[in-house]
């Protein structure tokens, strides 16, 4: 079956993957190679969706699905923000 796989980090990747049914997050990830493309991306910390909706890793996939892995999102501070106002 065929599903996708984008990320927006340092890099902006999106692939279609080839897959057997019935495949999970985690093997499409590992068979796309995207964790050598991109080795900013920590799947221990960043959050995986299908679609727009979180997922476990171990979450099976169908056809057509689009697995989408979100990079960390930080807020620094400038000088004029000041929650104090």
């Amino acid at each position: 079956m065929r599903v996708g796989l984008v990320y927006a980090g340092e890099k902006q990747i999106q692939l279609n993957c080839y897959v057997e049914d019935a495949a999970r997050v985690s093997d499409v990830i590992e068979q796309s190679g995207i964790l050598k493309m991109c080795p900013d991306i920590d799947l221990n910390t960043q959050k995986i969706g299908v679609f727009g909706k979180f997922v476990k890793q171990d979450s099976e996939l169908k056809e057509g699905d689009r697995i989408e892995i979100y990079r960390k999102i930080t807020r620094v501070m400038d000088d004029d923000d000041d929650d104090d106002e």
